[in-house]
């Protein structure tokens, strides 16, 4: 789909940049979900059209594929006993549980990798907040157990200690709005900072490019028979970590958990003929993550399975395993085993030079300059990103979480 580059890792993240005045970032959604503006790329032609549109513009026979995390309320206010008031980040579990979705459902205690903010007299003991379940009175309170570079590990504990994590949360957090959005959560944000097919809480940041979906584009995308499915990749707070290496061989990939229900893969084998189109980046690098465990299984066949995609295992002798049997192999695996669901963590990373295995195509909102989103973007359509990007900005389009939205078809 686009030219290949000789090594990925030696690309410049400062070639990826552009002006991005303020008065173009998105600071609040519109009122309607689907009435964004979106720009449609198609084969080198622009053309303004607005998000309701979109079940009419996809290729014929498309699968769209959603990621329906759903984000949770990790960003807490505690209070110390002296008054003061220290900020917890929640960013992953460490225990008992390591993988987010039994986290979420852990009762009583748990350990969590934490960013605390305005914690410099924050030594010791404990912090708490006062909040109310279902007009009950609750406490959660928190210590720090252990400093690490950039983080702390925070133990947390609760009454009712019945209670799971997520209503925990739930209760006493707020939504971790995007820092660029300079600004605290509203009860607006606690329903459009989440899609509408929200599913499985454990993401920090929403999926962005399904938040422009509606209960009607949905129901117009079953009226024209275009095929939909689900996949699960837990957006980090990494998605916002800036690119700072000279070279992006020396910027670490954030990883994050995905998950993929043998039906979706199924759904993706039956429509390999056809343009699969991913909503969102995170739905795109979870289905080309698809591919490399899979590739893997297939060129491995007796090794224990490895379930997680590397950030430069794509650029490291690149296997030539055909797409159907990659994905056939993971389906095998789940029946195999009795699975229902393939559960793995990914780093991939892709960006100019990356050879794209299952998409066709991407909806997406506009990013960040020196973004690894935008890698991703110019990989999907070439050196053209710059030229959809100064029309986008010339044409007063609102960019970035709660902006307008782009279909990119190569």
């Amino acid at each position: 789909m686009s030219a290949p580059t000789p090594d990925p890792r030696q690309l410049s993240i400062h070639d990826f940049t552009y002006q991005l005045p303020p008065a173009q970032i998105a600071s609040e959604p519109l009122p309607d979900r689907d009435q964004s503006r979106l720009l449609v790329y198609q084969g080198g032609a622009l053309t303004d059209r607005h998000f309701v549109e979109v079940p009419a513009l996809l290729p014929p026979h498309s699968l769209l594929v959603f990621n329906d995390t759903k984000v949770v309320q990790a960003r807490l206010f505690a209070r110390r006993p002296t008054g003061g008031i220290v900020e917890l980040f929640c960013l992953e579990p460490v225990a008992p549980h390591r993988a987010i979705e039994p986290a979420m459902q852990q009762t009583g205690s748990c350990v969590w990798k934490c960013l605390v903010g305005n914690g410099k007299r924050w030594k010791t003991g404990l912090v708490t907040i006062e909040f109310e379940v279902a007009g009950q009175p609750s406490l959660l309170a928190a210590e720090r157990i252990e400093q690490g570079e950039g983080y702390a590990l925070i133990q947390f504990s609760w009454e009712p200690a019945q209670l799971p994590f997520a209503e925990v949360l739930r209760g006493a957090g707020h939504l971790p709005l995007p820092p660029y959005l300079n600004r605290t959560d509203t009860a607006a944000d606690a329903v459009r900072y989440q899609t509408v097919y929200a599913a499985h809480e454990g993401a920090v940041a929403a999926p962005t490019a399904g938040l422009h979906f509606s209960a009607a584009v949905l129901a117009e995308l079953t009226t024209r028979a275009v095929a939909t499915t689900h996949v699960t990749l837990h957006v980090g707070a990494g998605t916002f970590q800036p690119v700072k290496a000279e070279s992006m061989a020396g910027h670490p990939m954030h990883g994050e958990p995905i998950s993929v229900t043998a039906a979706t893969l199924r759904h993706l084998l039956e429509h390999m003929p056809h343009p699969i189109i991913p909503v969102g980046t995170t739905s795109l690098r979870t289905l080309e993550s698809l591919y490399w465990l899979g590739a893997r299984l297939v060129e491995q066949p007796t090794a224990e399975p490895t379930w997680h995609v590397s950030q430069w295992q794509p650029y490291e002798g690149r296997p030539a395993v055909a797409t159907t049997d990659a994905l056939t192999a993971l389906l095998a695996h789940l029946e195999a085993t009795g699975s229902d669901t393939l559960h793995a963590t990914t780093q991939l990373l892709i960006a100019p030079g990356y050879q794209f295995r299952i998409v066709r195509g991407l909806i997406t909102n506009f990013h960040q300059p020196e973004s690894t989103l935008l890698l991703l973007v110019a990989a999907l359509i070439g050196p053209d990103w710059r030229r959809v990007y100064d029309y986008a900005l010339t044409h007063n389009y609102r960019f970035l979480s709660y902006g307008d939205s782009s279909l990119l078809l190569p």
